[in-house]
């Protein structure tokens, strides 16, 4: 169980449309077991990732007042927790077990519970959510197989957090790999993919910032790991050929591919996104650049 805390612990909760069942009867759960909580109802799920991730970094910054932690959910809960870790001093998980949310308290200290509406049913978030309130930082856990964590571990726990929090406040160089990552690198041609262009930000797992050109058009391919994206402007189509689907994306819109799906993307638009692969970045063609397009053509 959670240690004994004198502050009191308020929850700020949101969701996207697909998420907003799951975190209504989520709500309705935490209201019965008197906690305060305020609802900040339903939005876009960058909208509300951002709004929960700024006001939990604000409190978490203030010793004073209640404990505040953030509840979201959306489709799977990827979505709304990369927007709301933007912010310093919030660790925001999505879980989808009652391991992963005794996990996450007790290793990361997760400040922010993020959930999917579309994937797990009513009780299974409850037992989730159950999990979470009850779990405190360092405590055993499945990863700890029960045990309490041995001492070397506890500190280096509690040396993480303080240092992930001044990750914003280092400016020079040499400090933080992930920010001299992102301030030396320039963006590169993608040789073959016409058009585009990438700047890595981080590697291992690969993060980038892509740039493709209106018209440019990205032959069917594939990747080792699975990758998720979020379009920063412009519009594109992607055609995933493994699920015999295909996407309209525009300004903001989020979309994951797993591993080994064959995709064929089209351009309408110039176009910039962030996107992350969940290892080393990779690519293999499946067709080359004329077929991609006479396909393409018969498809619009």
């Amino acid at each position: 169980m959670a240690e004994n805390n004198t502050r009191p612990l308020k929850i700020i909760a949101g969701a996207d449309s697909f998420g907003c069942a799951l975190k209504d009867a989520l709500i309705d759960h935490l209201r019965s077991l008197s906690i305060d909580v305020e609802d900040i109802g339903t939005d876009k799920y960058y909208s509300v990732g951002e709004e929960i991730g700024r006001r939990v970094s604000l409190a978490a910054s203030q010793t004073e007042g209640p404990e505040v932690r953030g509840l979201l959910a959306c489709g799977t809960g990827v979505g709304v927790s990369i927007f709301a870790n933007k912010f310093p001093g919030v660790y925001a998980s999505t879980c989808e077990s009652i391991e992963e949310a005794a996990n996450t308290r007790s290793i990361n200290n997760c400040n922010v519970l993020a959930v999917g509406g579309m994937k797990t049913p009513r009780e299974t978030g409850i037992e989730i959510l159950n999990t979470w309130l009850d779990t405190s930082f360092k405590a055993p856990c499945p990863a700890s197989e029960g045990a309490p964590w041995p001492a070397d571990l506890s500190e280096f726990f509690d040396k993480s957090l303080q240092e992930m929090a001044q990750i914003p406040n280092k400016t020079q160089f040499g400090t933080c790999a992930i920010c001299c990552l992102s301030k030396n690198r320039e963006f590169t041609p993608v040789e073959i993919m016409p058009g585009g262009s990438m700047k890595i930000v981080r590697e291992s797992p690969t993060s980038a910032i892509v740039k493709f050109k209106a018209g440019s058009v990205e032959p069917a391919h594939h990747h080792t790991f699975g990758h998720d994206l979020i379009v920063l402007k412009g519009k594109k189509k992607v055609w995933n050929l493994t699920k015999k689907d295909s996407y309209d994306l525009t300004e903001g819109d989020f979309l994951f591919t797993p591993a080994g799906d064959v995709h064929r993307v089209k351009y309408f638009e110039d176009t910039e996104f962030f996107i992350r692969w969940d290892g080393h970045w990779d690519i293999f063609l499946d067709e080359d650049l004329e077929g991609a397009k006479a396909a393409i053509e018969k498809e619009i």
